[in-house]
């Protein structure tokens, strides 16, 4: 909208949160808390997005850009509070700029585009200088109580710390989301103090200021309280993954895929699920995973990032940044690094992993082996407990293996090297040098068998005496 701004409130520590990491960049289905709410600011398509920022600066910066790369970054100063922060942000908006301004707190994740877009209609039809988002709550604690005058519209807002024993009773608290004109907050900013128990400027002091001085505010109720929730410690965050989980399993449920046990099931909100697959107990579907129609994908797998095509099935694996082909079968007990590339009707099987690794149509690695930095071509077999000796303490090297190869167990790739189509090996096979097409492989060596050594090394040992036994039964045989 060409006479709109949106104002995003992200330069807090969050000391609740106890962590390194920025309150905001905290994650919440997958994303920071503050993407959800540029993706809702950015719906609005607001003439200006500004992002106030200020505690681990460029780290903020960095995420804010990722999603939304033409906000404005604006940097608040020394002085505390949220009316600090919009002030400096009106402050860089252009001089012409006369429209509406709304202000959202990057850590209310679930304040969505309907939500803020019904704000804005609702302060341009009552054609005021503030409207605020509002929520009636069981237990107000902790929020600033909005306190309205006889004829409905808002008098003030004060802070849970500010309050009077009879205004601790209003059950009607502010979101921290609000639709201002651009006048109201040029003409009233300049005013506010921090002459409060918190010792900073707080934007809620803007909406008194302009009823003090002859102005109106309204407050837009929400019919669902948890929309305007705010993030401030891990456990609030935990409450709000749930929630939010909770949702996005619905929604796959209601488009066709089966979740057998909502509880254990967690989705990232940009995961895509086709219609038919089935995601069984324990399993984690996180960032940009795809799985297509028909898959089965758990119980207790971790998929990121990873397609899963047409049918497959995937189950107790760890999967990153893999493709698994139509019809694949993979796990359990898998671990497919990322790289790895499973082609259709291909097996990874238990006790395998894999990392930058092509395994073509058809292929296997059924059991108890490491295939990293390898391509192995269409219809191949690799036997239990394949290794591919990649690394040469300098550089990594790849192993090349044709189709249609059978390779027995027990068998060491030292890559470079490369398996020639039809080609086959032996069990225990050290293969140091390239296999020609239809070639069989050996590592041959003489087997000695030297008669009595465990007598003779281990007299009194436990396997002596039976070995002893045993040569006794075998003569009474004879």
């Amino acid at each position: 909208m060409p006479d709109l701004a949106v104002i995003v409130l992200a330069a807090g520590q969050g000391t609740r949160m106890k962590s390194s990491t920025p309150k905001v960049l905290h994650r919440l289905g997958g994303l920071p808390l503050i993407h959800h709410v540029l993706e809702s600011a950015r719906a609005l398509d607001p003439q200006h997005l500004l992002v106030v920022v200020r505690h681990d600066r460029d780290t903020v910066a960095a995420s804010v850009l990722e999603v939304a790369p033409h906000a404005q970054l604006v940097d608040q100063d020394d002085e505390p509070g949220t009316g600090r922060a919009v002030q400096q942000a009106v402050a860089a908006l252009p001089d012409e700029f006369e429209g509406d301004v709304v202000v959202v707190s990057a850590d209310v994740p679930f304040v969505d585009h309907g939500t803020l877009n019904a704000l804005l209609d609702q302060h341009r039809s009552d054609q005021v200088e503030v409207t605020l988002l509002s929520a009636v709550v069981q237990d107000p604690t902790g929020y600033g109580r909005v306190i309205r005058k006889a004829d409905d519209t808002v008098s003030k807002i004060v802070e849970q710390k500010d309050a009077s024993a009879d205004e601790l009773e209003v059950a009607e608290i502010n979101s921290g989301t609000y639709a201002f004109t651009v006048a109201a907050l040029r003409t009233h900013l300049s005013f506010i103090t921090s002459a409060n128990s918190q010792n900073e400027k707080y934007l809620t002091d803007v909406v008194g200021l302009v009823t003090i001085n002859g102005g109106t505010a309204t407050a837009k109720t929400v019919d669902e309280p948890w929309r305007i929730e705010g993030v401030n410690d891990r456990a609030q965050l935990a409450a709000a993954a749930r929630r939010l989980n909770d949702r996005i399993v619905r929604h796959w449920q209601l488009e066709g895929v089966t979740i057998l046990d909502p509880q254990t099931t967690w989705i990232d909100r940009d995961v895509s699920l086709a219609a038919d697959v089935e995601i069984l107990p324990g399993t984690q579907l996180k960032g940009a995973t795809v799985i297509e129609t028909g898959a089965v994908v758990g119980p207790d797998t971790t998929l990121v990032d990873t397609e899963v095509g047409e049918g497959a099935i995937v189950k107790r694996t760890d999967a990153t940044l893999a493709v698994i082909g139509a019809h694949a079968n993979v796990g359990p007990f898998s671990f497919l690094r990322p790289g790895t590339i499973l082609g259709a009707d291909g097996k990874i099987g238990a006790f395998v992993e894999t990392k930058n690794a092509t395994i073509g149509e058809g292929s296997k690695v059924p059991h108890l082996s490491y295939i990293g930095d390898a391509e192995i071509g269409v219809g191949s077999n690799l036997g239990a407990g394949t290794i591919t000796a990649n690394y040469d303490g300098v550089e990594k090297h790849r192993t090349e293996v044709g189709s249609y190869v059978k390779m027995g167990s027990h068998n060491v790739y030292v890559a470079p090297v490369r398996i020639g189509d039809g080609a086959a090996s032996g069990a225990g096979a050290v293969i140091r040098k390239d296999v020609p097409a239809g070639s069989l492989a050996l590592s041959v060596a003489p087997q000695r068998t030297i008669t009595g050594w465990t007598e003779a090394k281990r007299p009194g040992s436990p396997g002596a005496e039976a070995a002893k036994a045993a040569r006794e039964r075998e003569s009474e045989g004879e």
